[in-house]
């Protein structure tokens, strides 16, 4: 059974003969990168204004790691007699070979630049390969499954079986604010994309150009559409869009489809692979990984890992896994299938630090029995997170959707989420990202070698990244407080401002604010003036409530910022602003009601009526629209306990006038 493809489906294929005896493809590592004719001043020889840019935004410098291999070593390397290159990692300073020479091996051994020579695979794979397999022969029909609650509204339709899974995250709600994968690129390593480029499931992905380049590491061809379905299956958990039926996570991403798996043997020369898969996605600017593939066993049992090498630096998966993430790439790995075998335990590279390793639920929360466990030989929680991989949704090599398990498709569902997440906070880098997944876990105070830190809840992951962005600050012009602050926001979300003044212990809410105009999440700021009134000097504390889901069944808000001000001196003001703006009250004294005219030479679409007591708290608000002239609003103070208050009227956050009030 093979032990690097991790969906659990059935396989029927016939391997390929070959000898285990006779190594045919070899590792050449080299001592340095020595006379290199690149240079760090001139990276775009070799890496995309994508991925310089990455590193730019994210303080990443640029060191001998992202150098290419000396092209003199591999010029030397090729001229031995019999040798083919197959694949180069700069990242590792090592290139993989072919040859059945002996003797070659023996002269690339004692070129004086070369560490060392190591055999890495059995089978010679002829160029060109063209092999395909049917691989999902055992995977369930697509059965109706109820929907756990009423999606109208929702930017997509999903289909039941595709909003259950979504809505296990809240991952919906990163749709519905505009967070679809747009501007972001993804790169899959796989086996192969067997006709991702004619599956109906893709049409919005191959109309829309959002596949943005292809390779083979295998057949060292840029066609992958043609090879294993495995990858397809992957892809199509994130960028699938048959609506009604299946919709995948990050549906606007843009993606590089690179195989790297020989499906017919197992070898580390797949890890080595692995890596240039990853180093090409970082040189081409992408910003996220998802791998379904991971290695512990090979077809050369004295070439298989040990436990005890995954510390998530020893293995050639993990290393690369490492460097790719201080590339300031965002990785997703699955756990692998081993829960229910001998092995238990995690593959490589999903062993790795700073990866997100993904294990499978199902929709409600119940982890595989298949689903790998950590933790890694040296301890750390693995699996990180948990998604679907449980009857999960995907779309099938018969051009229709279906459903399958394995944590091969758990760790793209996850990959597309945490894609939507990071679109939305581009200021934040890959380990932000991770950290924010991790806390909005369903088990991040108990995490466990099962679950990780459980199922991850995209709304909280966002509200806890929208606090940590957040930023206000307070200014005083007399006894007018300013009060600003940034924030991300789309219209169908609220602010409001609570105040605490001198001698107050808790907060009062005093107003509230909708946000500018516009259905895709942006980077807003905004401005409140408060006229403080009957104030003592002190300390004068603001806090911003943030409402980021206005829905009754879905209602979630958080304190963003707070923001604090010392006043030296009194603030007593019962006065209008400007003598043009006339506010008058009848009766006064009041009892139960009071009519409140308002003159002023502008009509005012956007008037806010504050009622105070004389402490400065905020008892009654109104919000109406007056045309120019003099308009009379009808106040309800019945509520109101007897004593002294002032009505302060605002339009939209500018002051129009104050006019104070007894009640009897």
């Amino acid at each position: 059974m093979m032990k690097k493809i991790v969906p659990l489906i059935s396989f029927c294929f016939f391997y390929a003969s070959f000898s285990q005896a006779q190594f045919t493809r070899f590792l050449v590592k080299f001592k340095n990168k020595g006379n290199n004719p690149y240079s760090l001043s001139d990276p775009s020889a070799y890496l995309s204004q994508r991925a310089i840019d990455r590193r730019t935004r994210y303080n990443i410098s640029i060191d001998s790691v992202d150098l290419p291999v000396t092209p003199g070593y591999i010029s030397q390397v090729t001229a031995v007699p019999n040798v083919i290159i197959l694949n180069t990692s700069k990242w590792l300073n090592q290139v993989s070979v072919q040859t059945t020479d002996a003797n070659a091996i023996n002269a690339i051994a004692g070129l004086p630049f070369v560490q060392n020579v190591t055999g890495i695979g059995a089978r010679i794979m002829p160029a060109g390969n063209t092999k395909r397999f049917e691989e999902e022969s055992g995977a369930d029909s697509l059965l109706p499954v109820a929907r756990i609650q009423n999606t109208t509204g929702d930017y997509y339709d999903y289909g039941a079986n595709s909003f259950n899974e979504m809505h296990l995250h809240h991952g919906e709600f990163l749709h519905n604010i505009g967070l679809r994968g747009e501007g972001m690129q993804t790169a899959l390593i796989d086996a192969g994309f067997y006709n991702y480029d004619t599956f109906n499931a893709f049409d919005s992905m191959n109309i829309n150009g959002q596949v943005l380049a292809t390779w083979d590491f295998v057949a060292r061809e840029s066609s992958v559409a043609e090879d294993y379905s495995h990858g397809m299956l992957c892809l199509s958990t994130i960028a699938a869009n048959l609506p009604g039926q299946f919709v995948g996570t990050a549906p606007k991403t843009s993606f590089y489809l690179y195989r790297t798996e020989d499906v017919s043997s197992e070898y580390p020369i797949e890890e080595h692979n692995w890596v240039c898969g990853a180093e090409k996605a970082d040189s081409s600017g992408a910003d996220v990984i998802s791998s379904s593939l991971g290695y512990t066993n090979f077809d050369n049992t004295s070439l298989s890992h040990t436990y005890a090498e995954l510390d998530g630096h020893t293995t050639m998966a993990s290393k690369g896994a490492v460097i790719a993430a201080k590339k300031g790439l965002l990785l997703f790995i699955a756990a692998g299938n081993e829960g229910n075998n001998t092995w238990h335990y995690i593959m490589t590279p999903a062993d790795a630090d700073s990866v997100i390793t993904v294990g499978a639920v199902d929709t409600a929360g119940v982890k595989g029995i298949f689903s790998s466990f950590g933790p890694t030989a040296d301890g750390r929680i693995k699996p990180d997170v948990v998604s679907v991989g449980v009857k999960a949704i995907i779309e099938t090599s018969y051009n229709s959707p279906g459903i399958s398990q394995g944590t091969s498709f758990a760790c793209p569902k996850m990959a597309g989420l945490g894609t939507c997440l990071w679109q939305g906070f581009p200021e934040f880098n890959n380990i932000k990202i991770i950290n924010a997944l991790k806390r909005s876990g369903s088990a991040y105070s108990r995490p466990t070698d099962s679950l990780g830190y459980g199922i991850p809840d995209l709304k909280l992951a966002f509200t806890n990244l929208l606090i940590e962005f957040a930023t206000s600050t307070v200014s005083m012009n007399h006894c007018n407080a300013s009060l600003s602050w940034t924030s991300k926001d789309v219209d169908a979300m609220k602010y409001e401002i609570e105040r605490k003044i001198p001698g107050e212990t808790s907060y009062t809410k005093i107003s509230e604010l909708n946000p500018q105009t516009g259905i895709i999440l942006a980077n807003h700021s905004y401005q409140f003036t408060d006229t403080l009134i009957n104030v003592n000097a002190g300390t004068l504390s603001y806090r911003i409530k943030q409402i980021v889901d206005t829905s009754l069944e879905g209602f979630s808000a958080a304190y963003i910022d707070t923001a604090n001000i010392t006043m030296n001196a009194d603030c007593h003001i019962n006065t209008p602003v400007a003598s043009e703006n006339k506010i008058t009250v009848s009766p006064n004294p009041i009892h139960d009601e009071l009519n409140l005219v308002i003159e002023t030479a502008t009509a005012i679409p956007s008037l806010m009526i504050n009622v105070y007591d004389m402490h400065g708290r905020l008892m009654l608000q109104m919000k109406e629209t007056k045309a120019a002239g003099k308009t009379t609003f009808t106040i309800p103070t019945a509520r109101l306990a007897n004593g002294k208050y002032n009505i302060v009227v605002y339009d939209a956050q500018k002051r129009v006038g104050t006019v104070g009030v007894i009640k009897l």
